[in-house]
């Protein structure tokens, strides 16, 4: 059927829908703050759960706090799921994440009204968590569904305050899901839509993007220890300072990713110093490493050199290092034929678009080893996110919603 969202405007609805849920977690300093756990994140997805009710879906939380709301269809064996993840990062924007939730309810909503029954369920999620802010721990949410998180993996992690994974889980009225309990067999398929995070369709004034492959990325927490010292009566010679030994070690992998090149990129995107007095030689730091390509064997090349130069680096300072490989994802396919069902979607509907990658990580890319999987992208002013100032025109915002609208229709009255 073509043109099953002709003269649609979601624009208002879908731009007022982000506003309202943004203030769960609304930060003093201008973005969202929406941990794993906290308090805001779980106002945040009674919010959610209160709202597909009052649009008719079947609302529920799974063990971990995973919110689904289905529209119940005629073969309730089958499921096709849409979604995305509830946690921002600190201070992060209004979109990642939560766009493509509200996206679903709405694509939901307008299904419903005017298409009643589906053939087969279809069903929003708003995922626990994603991102890895709180905890070095990400895709804790998709990875229960898909029945891939084990309980020891998060059991002796706690956030930077001290706060113990499972103690915050409990206090969120959370617990472990039953790992005897067989994984979900009626998923036949996941649509994420999602903001692109780059700036490859506003420069290239292309409304959608379909998402064909997302990129690998291997992440590090790294601990360097040297000595603490009086920073008056310490000769320069005799400092085992683990400032100047992370500067030293951060310059080095940041020029060595310069000089792969793209699409190879790597961030150091949190450090922490201790004791962190103006007037002590620093004896600890902490520090995140975040390296991404879209090819299995290059990243495996470029972490290797680079961890083996973090070595070197190391011993010449005379400081101990510990590196912790706390995430490693392989780059993913998305599904060759949802990849094409969307593209025709788009091309029936009249949707500006076109097939690329993804710079980042999402839930696709835990669901697609087990589900058939592909994504919606919209464009994202001057490529930010992360940060208070993420932004997407309405307009746009309105076309991505459209955009799935339709990849569910085929997908779930077919």
């Amino acid at each position: 059927m073509k043109n099953i969202v002709q003269n649609l405007d979601l624009t208002e609805e879908t731009d007022s829908r982000l506003e309202w849920l943004a203030g769960y977690g609304k930060d003093p300093k201008g973005g969202v703050s929406r941990l794993l756990y906290t308090k805001e994140w779980v106002e945040g997805q009674n919010a959610l759960k209160e709202w597909m009710e009052s649009e008719g879906l079947e609302a529920r939380f799974d063990d971990i706090g995973n919110l689904f709301g289905t529209l119940k269809g005629q073969n309730t064996n089958e499921t096709i799921l849409t979604g995305s993840h509830v946690d921002t990062v600190t201070n992060g924007g209004r979109l990642d994440g939560a766009y493509g939730i509200v996206a679903g309810i709405l694509a939901l909503k307008y299904l419903k009204k005017h298409f009643g029954q589906p053939l087969r369920n279809i069903e929003v999620v708003s995922m626990a968590e994603e991102e890895g802010s709180r905890f070095p721990y990400s895709f804790w949410g998709s990875k229960n569904i898909v029945g891939l998180a084990k309980r020891e993996d998060v059991e002796g992690i706690k956030d930077f305050d001290g706060v113990p994974f499972v103690e915050a889980m409990k206090n969120a009225g959370f617990d472990f899901r039953d790992e005897s309990k067989e994984t979900r067999k009626d998923l036949k398929a996941f649509v994420e839509v999602h903001i692109e995070q780059g700036s490859v369709l506003e420069k290239e004034g292309i409304t959608i993007g379909v998402v064909n492959s997302i990129v690998g990325q291997r992440r590090y927490t790294v601990e360097i220890s040297g000595e603490a010292n009086h920073a008056g009566t310490t000769p320069m010679g005799y400092r085992k300072d683990a400032v100047f030994a992370s500067s030293h070690i951060i310059h080095e992998i940041i020029t060595m990713a310069k000089e792969t090149g793209d699409p190879l990129v790597t961030t150091v995107g949190k450090f922490e110093a201790y004791p962190n007095i103006v007037n002590v030689v620093p004896g600890k730091v902490i520090f995140t490493i975040d390296v991404r390509h879209t090819d299995k064997q290059a990243i495996i090349s470029f972490t290797e050199q680079m961890t083996a130069r973090m070595q070197e680096i190391a011993k010449e300072h005379e400081v101990e290092m510990n590196i912790d490989l706390w995430m490693d994802e392989d780059p993913i396919p998305m599904d060759q034929k949802v990849v094409e069902l969307i593209e025709k979607q788009c091309d029936d509907n009249g949707l500006n678009y076109k097939v690329m990658h993804s710079g980042a990580g999402h839930d696709s890319q835990i669901f697609a080893a087990h589900v058939p999987t592909a994504m919606l992208f919209v464009p994202s002013r001057k490529g930010i996110s992360h940060n208070p100032a993420e932004f997407t025109e309405p307009k746009d915002l309105a076309e991505g919603v459209k955009g799935l609208i339709g990849a569910l229709y085929e997908l779930g009255y077919k």
